[in-house]
């Protein structure tokens, strides 16, 4: 598995993620979905957009948005079609929940568990897109609302996480600057009482993982 996942944005490190592709990064296509941020107003979503892809390019990168709702519902090989065209799939923070409903709908949790397993992509993102491998999302509902899946989508929330991971991801850990922090800090603070597995990240430092195990930066 090849793995980059910071606490906020590309972090301190992007030239590590970029040394998981192995090619340059003006040749990599990479995959943006977004669609964490599903329950934000249009405009503000837009805004959010340009931003993702604008960091993207900034390092060399070919950014291109999947927007999984266009895959809602269909067979999962449509999804696994357009993302298997990519080297690298970032995905971007926002609500967990909302994250996890849009994998679900549109067959691209299955499909992205496959294409890391096989070492096929490099999967990389931050926040939500870290959280959302753990095996379970319970305890993140004090920082993210489930009820935004709802509102996004009209379904429910689910609380199964992809389970690429034997931990959970809790991001902004000691920042200070976000917002989340102080909110976070408790969630991992009653992982801790309760002996839940999991990594604390601050902003700027990310999860690698390759061929050579797992390192935090």
């Amino acid at each position: 598995m090849r793995m980059y996942l910071s606490s906020f944005r590309t972090g301190d490190h992007p030239d590590r993620m970029l040394a998981l592709v192995a090619q340059p990064a003006s040749t990599v296509n990479a995959a943006v979905i977004v669609n964490a941020i599903d329950a934000l107003p249009d405009h503000e979503r837009g805004t959010a957009v340009e931003r993702e892809l604008a960091a993207l390019e900034e390092l060399g990168l070919r950014p291109v948005v999947v927007d999984l709702r266009a895959f809602f519902d269909h067979p999962a090989d449509r999804v696994a079609a357009a993302l298997s065209r990519f080297q690298l799939v970032w995905v971007r923070g926002g609500n967990v929940f909302v994250l996890r409903q849009a994998l679900a709908r549109s067959g691209a949790d299955k499909v992205l568990v496959e294409l890391v397993r096989r070492n096929a992509i490099v999967y990389a993102g931050y926040s939500a897109g870290a959280c959302v491998l753990a095996p379970d999302l319970h305890g993140l509902e004090q920082c993210d609302d489930p009820k935004a899946v709802h509102a996004a989508y009209g379904d429910q929330a689910r609380w199964d996480g992809l389970a690429l991971l034997d931990y959970v991801v809790v991001p902004h850990i000691g920042s200070p600057g976000h917002p989340e922090t102080e909110i976070l800090g408790l969630v991992a603070d009653r992982y801790r009482t309760q002996g839940i597995a999991h990594q604390p990240l601050r902003d700027g430092q990310a999860i690698v993982i390759d061929d050579q195990g797992t390192s935090v930066h």
